[in-house]
């Protein structure tokens, strides 16, 4: 396949500058050890990043240089090639992620949604990943995803600065509405605000659609009330903990203490994501912030496992 960004095959040799193994033993039997003895098989991780080489370059290029934007620096925890990235997913035990695939521009994400259902179909744990972008033929090549047999879609309205009322959007959402294929959606405002990003143009387009099936991502940070509200008003509407309660999201938008009662209420509606390698710390660390919210064993597998088992299909 041709890569829109460089005009290049994505399959051309490039160079292997990356890091060997960015993980440990001692860390991957951490990780295990956690899920063990919660009495579950493993985890399932609904907010994983594979991307093509060359794209992927890019976004870690962007964190590398986003220190300034956001007042800190991000530093890439798990930078490796694809096999040590998808092998260290193994080693933790991660028994079903996805590979978040999206474009910041027109004529990418129909070449992504081939690159996502290529690397499903060779790594059988991640999820069958697909994306949009508001453009003529959305409705066509979304269409086409559901066809082949996506199970999950991602749409990033920051990073894609498109609004989700766009007009060349309204077949997508009614296709997804329609199938129930679940989308993970960046619809808040963190880390930095986007010019459709919040709460209001996502309680617009449910208004629209009802039954969407939107997994909010990052507990829609930092608006977490009004997402929180959202998830409680339409059924088919989640949140994944993508980076939240951790160190590093606290210190720049901490979850209100009032509202963990609501994570609670919610139980059933909230999955783990943690948004590998795209992190600036451990994996572990995502693990412990939700164990420190101490909400209780039960909470805690139905985040990690439970919920999103019920939602794929995953068996036990």
């Amino acid at each position: 396949m041709t890569d829109p960004e460089t005009g290049t095959s994505d399959t051309a040799a490039h160079d292997h500058d990356t890091p060997p193994a960015p993980f440990t033993a001692a860390e991957a039997a951490q990780v295990r050890k956690f899920w063990r003895d919660l009495g579950l098989p493993g985890i399932i991780d609904v907010h994983t990043h594979f991307m093509p080489r060359r794209v992927m370059d890019k976004v870690w290029a962007y964190f590398d240089s986003v220190g300034p934007m956001i007042g800190r620096e991000w530093p890439i925890t798990y930078r490796a090639d694809e096999d040590v990235r998808v092998s260290a997913l193994q080693a933790f035990g991660v028994r079903v992620y996805s590979s978040m695939i999206y474009p910041h521009k027109a004529d990418m994400a129909e070449w992504l949604n081939g690159w996502g259902a290529d690397f499903a179909a060779h790594h059988p744990d991640c999820l069958h990943t697909s994306t949009f972008y508001p453009e003529p033929d959305a409705a066509s090549y979304v269409s086409k995803a559901i066809e082949r047999g996506t199970r999950v879609f991602k749409s990033h309205i920051q990073v894609g600065d498109y609004s989700p009322l766009d007009p060349s959007l309204t077949s997508v959402w009614a296709q997804i509405a329609d199938v129930g294929v679940p989308v993970v959606i960046h619809c808040g405002s963190g880390p930095t605000p986007g010019r459709f990003t919040g709460p209001e143009p996502i309680a617009a387009l449910l208004r629209q659609f009802p039954s969407l099936p939107l997994i909010v991502a990052h507990m829609g940070t930092p608006e977490y009330e009004a997402f929180l509200d959202l998830a409680d008003t339409y059924e088919n509407v989640r949140l994944d903990t993508t980076m939240s309660f951790t160190d590093f999201s606290e210190e720049g938008a901490p979850f209100p203490v009032e509202l963990r009662p609501r994570l609670l209420d919610l139980g059933d509606k909230i999955l783990f994501g943690s948004d590998y390698p795209n992190i600036p710390y451990p994996y572990a660390e995502g693990l412990d912030a939700l164990v420190r919210l101490d909400l209780g064993d039960d909470w805690l597998r139905r985040v990690f496992y439970e919920n999103a088992a019920s939602l794929f299909g995953v068996g036990a």
